[in-house]
């Protein structure tokens, strides 16, 4: 009976069970005959098999089902062992609902389901079907189980060897193309007997003359070179052992008596019993390939050692090129964007070998005596330097980075003060009206980026009006709710706008869309860099606010800046550095104070401490916080603190300065930073008697900044 069973089709399976209960519930006669017929029937199915039992709940809807009746193979295909009086709440209660929907709809519509699904707690992977036993009103669903794991194993690496067979394929194509291949071979695995043709020989050091037809593989191998032969011994062997595709690399001995890379691609062919008896395949020259990579590396370790010996000769120079930095910073003010011609690594090569050429040109000038020469290479080597410093901090604004001092502005005195300049940049043929609201709230923001994003602003505008026209500058309270900031990509809450408008050429949607984007430009070439609005991007989102666009072509353009309104008290205040802190001393004579300087970096803390010396200061010297820490915890006397941020040792700038806040509150303490580390405000603003100091900077602007922050060097 088992043996006739075992040749019924799943259909036929299903039917015959159902059959059997349904037979067996007509005649009390026949019941135990049908039982046991039906038990038989249920064991020698392979596959798992079960009946489901639904139930209503409280409300009358389908809300659990239990396994009525189960055979063996249920436990052997689900992993699930006396399911039997079980419910679906019992076993699986996180997938319950999932399957009450699915065999529930089986149950409601007669219609019968299929589909595949991977039993974890099983490790395998079932095909499972399921029709209703009976009319509904049964409430019966039965569930057929088929492990199919060995199929989908099949056919995963069926799939995988398709691929490995396309990429050599692919991989001989490119060697055909690239005339990269040596020669072929085949290997009759049973006799081993090698066939191969003429330029395989060559390659493995067969002489010329020799049977191709019949070479042996034990020779061949001895011309592989002796480091890589118990690599290729192991691949070969394993690839025998489980035939499929096979490539390798390794060196091989010519007739030239030289070694060569080669790479040998093939396939491994088995019989009808998994035996190996065939390999075939290509040899491939690498030695090209090869060689271009060590060319590459030597090139590459070249440019990391002009590189080291650049920045030792800029460092060198980093004082007279800081000088120039503030005319800089002014000149971008002034010019509104500056000077990018390219993208980043063609503008960066160009600063560097300016550097470079000027540096090795001064050694050269020096050593031959020429000494009149040298300035001109000095002032070359020191443009260079500016205009790396100026992309630099390009680069900063419209990535988030560039470092900010944001204080309580107000916006209106600000307008108010940049109106004249703004007037004489754009020109007698433009109208420049500003209209500042009434009680506009204070905002807490850089006051030195806001001018220059404004002026940016401006110079925009006036390029978009060719022929004249009116700019309105703008400012307003607005207050946001959470649809209206969600449309603004901002925090809801009450905020400052100033906007800038025009009666110029206005914008498409396309240019809009991409008006933010870094490079992007609508000017011809030279006439801009697309650096402008995204650096008032990002300044705006670094300081908490958002930047839109609203125009129409024709018609003009509107550009507002929203900047979240600060709550602190105190009133806005123009003057960077007129709320700092004076120290806890009396005041000392110019020139007579005492700075701790912290910095990892000798050059800059050699700079930094000389400049200091110069002016008369006693200087007190540490590498990183912890040793800083040490001397601001001492009885030393400390008038200033100067500190770079970002110190290794675990402990920043900022929060050395905090941790000894408590014996010293009042030293004025100056950061001195690459970009804006997130250690150096830490609520949202500096503490009072606390300024920043961006790298690169002039030592005159350091000078300035100690003057005024220390007490009596005013």
């Amino acid at each position: 009976m088992e043996t006739a069973l075992e040749t019924l089709s799943r259909a036929e399976l299903e039917a015959e069970v159902l059959r059997l209960r349904r037979s067996g519930a007509a005649s009390d006669t026949a019941a135990d005959t049908a039982d046991a017929r039906r038990q038989a029937l249920f064991e020698a199915i392979d596959d798992g098999f079960c009946i489901i039992e639904f139930f209503d709940g409280p409300h009358g809807a389908l809300s659990d089902y239990r396994h009525v009746e189960a055979n063996s193979g249920y436990e052997r295909h689900t992993g699930i062992a006396g399911i039997v009086g079980k419910t679906l709440r019992d076993i699986a209660p996180t997938e319950a609902e999932g399957w009450l929907a699915l065999y529930g709809e089986v149950l409601c519509t007669g219609e019968p389901v299929r589909f595949e699904r991977e039993f974890v707690t099983a490790a395998r992977f079932i095909e499972v079907s399921a029709r209703r036993v009976g009319p509904a009103e049964n409430r019966q669903v039965s569930v057929l189980f088929r492990d199919i794991t060995a199929r989908k194993a099949s056919e995963a690496a069926l799939r995988e060897s398709e691929a490995l067979a396309r990429d050599n394929v692919q991989r001989v194509q490119l060697a055909l193309s690239a005339g990269a291949i040596l020669g072929t071979w085949i290997w009759d695995i049973a006799d081993d007997c090698l066939a191969a043709d003429e330029g395989f020989a060559g390659a493995f050091g067969v002489e010329p003359g020799a049977d191709l037809a019949t070479l042996r593989v034990e020779a061949l191998l001895q011309a592989i070179h002796p480091d890589d032969r118990p690599g290729v011994d192991a691949a070969i062997a394993a690839r025998l052992a489980q035939p499929g595709p096979y490539r390798h690399q390794y060196r091989v001995r010519g007739r030239h008596g030289d070694y060569a890379w080669v790479e040998a691609v093939g396939r491994v062919e088995a019989d009808e019993a998994g035996r190996a008896v065939r390999f075939p395949g290509v040899l491939l020259d690498l030695e090209s390939r090869r060689a271009v990579e060590a060319e590459r590396d030597r090139v590459t370790e070249e440019l990391r050692r002009l590189t080291e010996t650049l920045e030792q000769r800029v460092a060198d120079r980093t004082a007279e090129l800081m000088r120039a930095e503030e005319q800089l910073r002014q000149a971008q003010k002034m010019e509104a964007v500056g000077q990018l011609t390219g993208g980043l690594a063609h503008d960066f090569n160009n600063l560097l070998a300016g550097i470079s050429g000027s540096l090795e040109m001064i050694g050269s000038r020096l050593a031959q005596g020429r000494f009149a020469e040298v300035e001109k290479y000095l002032a070359m080597a020191q443009a260079a330097g500016r205009r790396a410093a100026a992309l630099t901090h390009r680069l900063l604004a419209f990535s988030r980075r560039q470092t900010l001092d944001p204080r309580p502005t107000d916006i209106n005195d600000l307008v108010d003060g940049m109106a004249d300049l703004v007037r004489r940049t754009v020109g007698p043929s433009i109208a420049v009206e500003c209209v500042g609201a009434a009680g506009l709230w204070t905002a807490l923001v850089d006051a030195s980026q806001l001018e220059n994003a404004l002026l940016n602003l401006c110079l925009n505008a006036r390029d978009a009006m060719p022929d004249g026209g009116r700019i309105t500058i703008e400012t307003a309270n607005r207050w946001f709710d959470a649809r209206a900031a969600d449309a603004h990509e901002i925090p809801p809450g009450q905020y400052i706008s100033l906007c800038v408008t025009d009666t110029g050429v206005g914008m498409s949607a396309d240019v809009i869309a991409k008006a933010f984007d870094p490079f992007f430009t609508t000017k011809p070439l030279g006439q801009g860099t697309g650096l402008g609005l995204s650096m008032i991007y990002g300044f705006a989102k670094q300081s908490g606010g958002h930047a839109r666009i609203y125009s129409e072509e024709g018609k003009g353009t509107t550009v507002c800046i929203y900047l979240p309104r600060y709550y602190g008290a105190g009133e806005a205040e123009r003057d960077g550095g007129a709320h700092f802190s004076a120290g806890s001393g009396a005041a000392q004579a110019p020139g007579q104070g005492v700075v701790l300087v912290v910095d990892d970096e000798p050059l800059v803390r050699m700079l930094v401490v000389t400049a200091l010396e110069d002016m008369g200061h006693t200087v007190l010297e540490a590498e990183d916080g912890a040793q800083g820490l040490r001397i601001l915890q001492s009885d030393a006397a400390i008038d200033m603190v100067v500190t770079d941020v970002g110190l290794p040792g675990g402990m920043n700038g900022r929060q050395m300065i905090d941790a000894a806040r408590c014996d010293r509150s009042a030293t004025p303490v100056l950061f001195i930073t690459g970009y804006a580390e997130n250690a150096i405000i830490g609520n949202g603003h500096l503490e009072p008697g606390m300024q920043i100091l961006t790298k690169p900077f002039a030592v005159g602007d350091l000078e300035d900044r100690v003057r005024a922050m220390l007490p009596g060097q005013g």
